[in-house]
């Protein structure tokens, strides 16, 4: 299993329909607006790499009003608490 992290910059005002659109296709596992560079971050969950491409540039990037994506891949997840109590 691979998680990834999809960055997005959206057409200026469509930030909410860009939301919709991710939300009807049930692809995203978490999903939270940002203040910066991008709009939108989206995290993902996907069998391997081959589905992550597909994913990105078969679904996400034809998203109307999506303008850019950047995908970040991820290694390891940590979990604070059990990290904090060790």
């Amino acid at each position: 299993m691979l998680v990834a992290f999809v960055l997005m910059k959206t057409e200026p005002a469509h930030i909410d329909d860009v939301v919709k659109a991710l939300v009807e296709m049930e692809i995203v596992e978490e999903m939270h607006s940002l203040a910066g560079d991008y709009d939108l971050i989206v995290k993902v969950r996907v069998e391997d790499f081959d589905h992550l491409a597909r994913l990105v540039v078969d679904k996400i990037q034809r998203v109307q009003y999506l303008r850019e994506t950047k995908t970040l891949i991820a290694f390891d997840a940590y979990n604070l608490p059990k990290l904090r109590s060790s």
